[in-house]
């Protein structure tokens, strides 16, 4: 049997990295143009009912600010979801998608909970509302792709993604393939007053970016999910790709790019 391993992202590199930032505040714009310069990519989690509150960013700047990002739900008015009627619950996030889908012009299909809180319930119910992935606040420290998307753990909070950097940089490029998550809020760094934190960062990941997939939440999703899609023969000797993205293997030990559509042979 020839050996496949699923252990690359796009471009046949072995780590990638993704941000995640909630509530949709004005110090975004600070974020984006920071993470725009180091070629950093994000998701964005806001909620459509304060948009047009004081101190958020407004509706007429959603699609510009966040091009090249992901736009993602985060509820309409940000409230505990598990203490809500089942039905209430479910118009927090439809009718979130709805408003952010009418300014993004894309589907949104990710979301974070509110307050990071949840339960069974909700977690079951959010493929039947269109939510392809929910990230908590629940940051774990590893660099592990996510075993349930709809729980969504990440690395760590900003605060620490310096330090994780290195243990992430030093990773071998032989394992399995690892994903840096870094979560938080923007208006922490202005509060803090610790924006270098992210400029350093930005830096040294870009000095590394040759190793490094820059995707968004949605993106890695995508990617995986169409991995589980490949159709191998039995023997290892053939490969199908029926998404409508590459997908990069280690076929007998070698990186190996499949094109959409197409019946690879070792």
């Amino acid at each position: 049997m020839i050996p496949i391993r699923h252990n690359l992202f796009p471009g046949g590199k072995s780590k990638a990295l993704t941000l995640s930032y909630d509530d949709g505040p004005i110090h975004d714009r600070r974020l984006v143009e920071i993470c725009n310069r180091y070629g950093l990519k994000g998701s964005f989690h806001l909620n459509s009912g304060f948009l047009d509150h004081e101190g958020k960013i407004p509706p007429g700047e959603i699609a510009t600010l966040y091009r090249g990002h992901e736009i993602s739900a985060h509820s309409v008015t940000h409230p505990f979801l598990e203490q809500l009627p089942r039905q209430q619950f479910a118009q927090q996030i439809l009718d979130d998608r709805r408003a952010l889908e009418a300014l993004a012009g894309y589907p949104v299909r990710g979301m974070s909970y509110p307050f990071g809180t949840y339960d069974a319930a909700i977690v079951a119910a959010l493929p039947g509302l269109g939510i392809c992935y929910a990230r908590t606040v629940e940051s774990h420290g590893r660099f592990s792709l996510p075993e349930n998307p709809l729980l969504w753990h990440p690395t760590c909070h900003h605060k620490q993604m310096v330090e994780q950097l290195d243990s992430f940089l030093a990773e071998n490029r032989h394992q399995s393939p690892r994903l840096l998550y870094v979560w938080g809020h923007s208006y922490e760094f202005h509060n803090d007053n610790n924006w270098e934190l992210l400029e350093t960062f930005g830096a040294r990941v870009q000095a590394a970016a040759a190793e490094i997939w820059f995707a968004t939440n949605i993106e890695i999703i995508d990617y995986l999910d169409a991995v589980k899609r490949l159709r191998i023969s039995a023997d290892g000797s053939l490969v199908e790709n029926p998404s409508l993205q590459p997908i990069w293997i280690t076929w007998n030990g070698q990186p190996r790019e499949i094109q959409p559509g197409e019946l690879a042979r070792a």
